[in-house]
C-alpha cells in the first residue's frame, strides 16, 4: 500500500528548521517526512514553498522566515553564495563551526558505531575569508566584452564576477586583470555551442608565503592572437607574477586543463612553503588551496605520529609529498606510495628541493605497492592515508589489517568515508583513540579530519 504523502507539490507551509543536511540545506519535517530547503537554519521559523516531491524526501523554497537563528548573518555583497561555492556564507563563522563538529560527531557514532572516541572542538581560522590559493575561472562574453566568473546553476551562463571572498586578493586581481587585458586586446571567449573562440578559463595561483603568481591561460587553439603584447601587458600590471603558461585545451569537454601545457614567460614554477617545508608548484600540480589551515592538520597528522626519528614511515596517498615531506622531518625513512605518476615527479622534485634523502616514492596502487614494501622489510611503524572524498580503497585497508602497523593515522576530507573506514579498520583490531575537525573549507559545507588509530 503506497504512503499518502504529506505535502504536494506548490503547497505553502510554517515549518521549524530542525538540521542542516551535508550540503548545508535546512532540514524540516512534516508527520515525519523530510523537506529540504536551502537557507534555511535550525531553529527557525519559516513559511516555505514545495516545489518537488518524491517517495522518501520533498525540495522547498524558502519564503519568509519568522524567527531568525541567532547564528544567521547577513550575506556579504558577494554572487559566491547565489552561483556555487559559498554554502554556509548566510551562518556566523562560530555556526559554521558549530555545524561543522556536529556533522562530524553524528557521522562517526551513525556511520562509525564510535561511541568513544574522543572527538576534539574544531579548528577555525582567525579570518575565515580570502583564504583560497587558487582560482580557475571560466571566461565568456556580453555585449561585446569578456567576462569571468561562476556558471549559473543547471545552465552554461557565466556571471561576471569581479570579487571571490574567499579567494586570496591577489588571485582576484589577477584573474581580472588578465580579463580585462583580453577584453582589451579583442581576444575571443570560448563559446561551447559552436565550439569557436580561443580563451576558455583564467587559472591563477599564489605563493602566500613567497608572495609569487602564476597566471595559466587555458585556450581552445594552440596560438594567441597578440600573444607577446597580452604577455607584455601581465607583466607590467601584475608584478608579483613570476610564470606565465599557456595551456591547450582543444577538445569538447567540462574538463578545464588540456594536455598540452607551454610556458610563455618566466619561470615553470612558482613555490611555497607549509611551516618549513618548500613546494614547487606547476600548472598541473596538486597543492592544498588553503596553506594556512593545511599546516593546521599536518601539524596535527605529526604530533599523532609522535615521531622519535627511529620508525618506518608509509604514507599511502602521497600525491606530490606534502605530508610524506611533513613527517620526514621527524622520521627515519618515509615511503610515499600515489597512482598518479606526475605527483611522484613532483614528490620527487619536492624532495631534493628540500634536501631531503630519507624519503622514497613509487608510482602504484597502494595496495599493490605496500605489500612488496612489507617483503623487502620496510614494514611501517606508522601508516597515514589521506584518501580522496571516496575514501580508502577496500583492498587498502585489508592491507593495513593485515600488516599490523603499530599506530595509523588517518587524514579524511569526507567524514562520512572516514566514519566508514574507522569501523572497518576497528573491525580488523584498530582502536579509534581521537579525531580532530579542521575547518579548511570556511564559508562551504566541507570539513577535514585527522584521525589516530593504534593496535590492540
Amino acid at each position: 500500500m503506497n504512503r499518502t504523502l504529506p505535502v504536494t507539490k506548490n503547497d505553502y507551509i510554517d515549518v521549524v528548521f530542525e538540521d542542516l543536511t551535508h550540503d548545508g540545506a535546512g532540514v524540516a519535517k512534516i508527520d515525519g517526512y523530510p523537506l529540504f530547503i536551502p537557507n534555511g537554519l535550525p531553529g527557525e521559523k519559516a513559511k516555505v514553498k514545495v516545489i518537488k516531491v518524491n517517495k522518501s524526501y520533498g525540495i522547498g523554497k524558502l519564503i519568509e522566515l519568522y524567527e531568525k537563528s541567532p547564528y544567521r548573518v547577513e550575506i556579504a555583497k558577494s554572487d559566491a553564495h547565489k552561483y556555487g561555492g559559498c554554502q554556509l556564507e548566510h551562518i556566523s563563522y562560530e555556526g559554521q563551526l558549530k555545524y561543522k563538529e556536529n556533522q562530524v560527531r553524528q557521522v562517526l557514532t551513525r556511520i562509525g558505531k564510535l561511541e568513544d572516541v574522543k572527538i576534539h572542538p574544531i579548528l577555525g581560522m582567525d579570518n575565515p575569508w580570502h583564504y583560497r590559493n587558487k582560482a580557475q575561472v571560466p571566461v565568456g562574453e556580453k555585449d561585446g566584452k569578456l567576462v569571468a566568473g561562476f556558471f549559473k546553476p543547471r545552465s552554461h551562463e557565466i556571471v561576471d564576477t569581479n570579487e571571490s571572498l574567499i579567494q586570496l586578493p591577489e588571485v582576484n586581481e589577477a584573474v581580472q586583470m588578465v580579463k580585462d587585458i583580453c577584453s582589451e586586446l579583442g581576444i575571443s571567449a570560448y563559446h561551447e555551442e559552436s565550439h569557436k573562440g580561443v580563451i576558455r578559463h583564467i587559472m591563477a595561483r599564489y605563493g602566500k608565503q613567497t608572495g609569487e603568481l602564476m597566471v595559466v591561460l587555458i585556450t581552445r587553439t594552440t596560438d594567441i592572437s597578440h600573444k607577446n603584447k597580452l604577455v607584455e601587458e601581465i607583466v607590467a600590471r601584475l608584478p608579483k607574477v613570476k610564470s606565465i603558461v599557456h595551456n591547450v585545451n582543444s577538445k569538447r569537454t567540462n574538463v578545464i586543463l588540456g594536455e598540452k601545457t607551454n610556458l610563455l614567460w618566466g619561470n615553470e614554477v612558482i613555490y611555497d612553503y607549509i611551516g618549513n617545508v618548500k613546494f614547487a608548484i606547476s600548472a598541473l600540480s596538486f597543492y592544498q588551496v588553503n596553506p594556512v589551515q593545511t599546516k593546521v592538520l599536518y601539524d596535527k597528522a605529526l604530533e599523532y605520529a609522535n615521531l622519535s626519528g627511529e620508525e618506518t614511515v608509509i604514507d599511502a596517498y602521497c600525491g606530490i609529498g606534502t605530508i610524506s615531506l611533513f613527517l620526514a622531518q621527524k622520521a627515519r625513512k618515509v615511503f610515499g606510495v600515489e597512482v598518479v605518476p606526475e605527483a611522484i615527479e613532483d614528490a620527487k622534485r619536492n624532495a631534493a628541493l628540500n634536501g631531503m634523502t630519507n624519503a622514497d616514492f613509487a608510482v602504484g596502487e597502494a595496495e599493490v605497492v605496500i605489500p612488496k614494501w612489507y617483503k623487502e622489510g620496510n614494514a611501517a611503524d606508522v601508516l597515514v592515508v589521506d584518501p580522496p572524498r571516496k575514501g580508502c580503497d577496500e583492498a587498502l585497508l585489508q592491507t593495513i589489517i593485515e600488516m599490523k602497523p603499530k599506530k595509523v593515522v588517518y587524514v579524511s576530507c569526507n567524514p562520512a568515508t572516514l566514519a566508514r573506514d574507522l569501523r572497518i579498520l576497528e573491525d580488523g583490531g584498530y582502536k579509534t583513540l581521537e579525531v580532530q575537525p579542521v575547518d579548511m573549507f570556511p564559508q562551504t559545507t566541507h570539513v577535514e579530519c585527522c584521525a589516530l588509530l593504534k593496535k590492540i
